[in-house]
């Protein structure tokens, strides 16, 4: 289990404390009086006691004369700050004529400078304030704090301090787990606003994405349908035109020679006809600028009714390069 005494001890009458209670003075100051925590009043009652005390609603504070107390300032080294009131328990038998097990006291940081601590130790006998609070407790009253010359400190022992805490003491004890909710409650909207930023930088990145492979796509197409149209007109420039071919077969056939039929396709031509000589048909086309390979389709029969032979012959185009000029390019 935690002990919070000595935690207590440090913090009561230190400077923190000071510098605490006189910004949560501020604090109240700047908000409405319905708003703003309010510590019960203390009602100070000087020892000795001359009547007995009426219970209220504040608390109760008993106050010594300076002469019932041992003052004493001391210097401690910087490391003491850390354990201050075992430091001070250590060697309280230096600073009074009494040990730590026969007083009770309160060390109070005044002053810290670069080189050591300036303390004031507070001190009375254990035996001296039971005997005063055996008597206050006689006459009625107990007290929440006991002070002495008006120092601001607590002599009180630890068993009869009470334990309820007024609402200022509540407050100042729920303010910082306060303050760190709003911290965490900070940290996760801050932590929303960055995950709903890069939800939408990711949503915006895959639209950009879906456009570059759509525009990709697109491009793609473009670049086959132009390949086709290439390869379309490739091939059409390197066929050679109808009208250069027969004006080919015009001259290379000879003028007892005409023809039935004359299909130009895929690279090959195909006719048919009559002549007067058709075995020597091949020998002639072989003068053609633009046939090869010519074959004959089938036998050659003669015509009785012309007198001539009925020939089929079959050839392959020859391929033009494709920037060759043609009739039509001037």
């Amino acid at each position: 289990m935690i002990q919070l005494e000595p935690i207590a001890r440090y913090w009561r009458g230190s400077l923190l404390q000071q510098g605490w209670r006189l910004w949560l003075t501020e604090l109240r100051g700047c908000v409405p009086k319905w708003l703003a925590f309010q510590d019960p009043p203390e009602h100070v009652h000087h020892w000795p006691l001359t009547a007995p005390v009426v219970p209220g609603n504040a608390r109760q504070v008993l106050m010594l004369a300076p002469d019932a107390v041992l003052q004493q300032s001391v210097q401690l080294p910087l490391a003491a700050a850390r354990n201050l009131v075992e430091v001070v328990g250590y060697e309280l038998d230096r600073y009074t004529p009494f040990n730590a097990e026969q007083l009770y006291f309160v060390a109070r940081l005044e002053q810290r400078t670069p080189s050591h601590l300036e303390v004031r130790v507070v001190a009375i006998l254990r035996e001296r304030l039971d005997q005063v609070l055996t008597d206050c407790a006689a006459l009625g009253l107990y007290p929440h704090r006991v002070d002495a010359a008006g120092l601001g400190i607590d002599l009180l022992p630890a068993p009869l301090r009470p334990r309820s805490r007024s609402a200022g003491k509540q407050l100042q004890r729920s303010l910082p787990w306060l303050c760190g909710a709003l911290l965490i409650a900070a940290m996760l909207l801050w932590l929303n606003d960055r995950q709903r930023v890069l939800d939408s930088m990711h949503a915006t990145v895959q639209q950009q994405k879906a456009e570059v492979a759509q525009v990709h796509a697109l491009r793609q197409q473009l670049l086959n349908t132009r390949g086709a149209a290439q390869y379309l007109s490739q091939r059409k420039r390197a066929q050679p035109p109808l009208a250069g071919l027969l004006n080919d077969l015009t001259s290379c056939l000879p003028a007892d020679t005409w023809l039935d039929q004359l299909d130009v396709k895929d690279g090959e031509v195909s006719f048919s006809g009559q002549s007067a000589k058709a075995s020597g048909l091949i020998s002639r086309i072989k003068g053609c600028q633009r046939l090869d390979n010519a074959q004959f389709e089938g036998v050659i029969q003669p015509d009785a009714r012309t007198g001539k032979d009925q020939f089929a012959l079959r050839a392959h185009l020859r391929q033009e390069a494709a920037d060759a000029p043609t009739p039509h390019t001037p």
